[in-house]
């Protein structure tokens, strides 16, 4: 099966609430296109850890493997497979070219164990710019981070002291 995802993530703050969203969109073997959107707020994170979970909660909410072409426009996780930096990073034990510690190694081991059953590919797409679904996902995550009501507790966040 093959799923196009679009993600996005959002902080008011950074770090500060913040929240994700994702359109997940596929069509059945009847040919009936599919979609589905989630999103979730956090009290407090930041705009890269939620960009991660936009793309995480998508694959995690794949039942069997599929084909999936990931849309985002974070340059942090586009390049991060498409110039293989996640590869280098895995390789030096979580750490950059330049030895220090890689931010948020919880997420991208997250993200990684996601992605294993599936075939993905990311695409850049430019922010802001009146791409229908890039300007929904973001629509769900700026409403995520803004819905005090239901802020959940992005824990990964909260273990490093808030200091990434």
């Amino acid at each position: 099966m093959r799923v196009v995802v679009w993600t996005d993530g959002s902080s008011r703050g950074n770090p500060g609430p913040g929240g994700y969203g994702a359109v997940l969109l596929f069509r059945d073997s009847a040919g009936v296109e599919h979609r589905r959107e989630l999103s979730a707020g956090y009290r407090e994170t930041t705009n890269n850890r939620m960009e991660l979970l936009g793309v995480i909660s998508a694959l995690e909410a794949l039942k069997r493997p599929c084909e999936v072409e990931v849309h985002s426009d974070s340059q942090y996780v586009v390049n991060a497979f498409n110039k293989g930096w996640v590869w280098g990073w895995l390789k030096r034990g979580w750490k950059t070219a330049s030895k220090q510690p890689v931010k948020n190694p919880d997420l991208w081991k997250r993200l990684l164990a996601a992605k294993k059953p599936h075939d993905v590919t990311f695409i850049w797409v430019k922010g802001h710019a009146g791409t229908e679904l890039n300007e929904r996902c973001d629509e769900l995550a700026t409403t995520a981070a803004d819905d005090r009501a239901n802020w959940l507790e992005d824990k990964g966040f909260s273990a490093q002291g808030g200091l990434f």
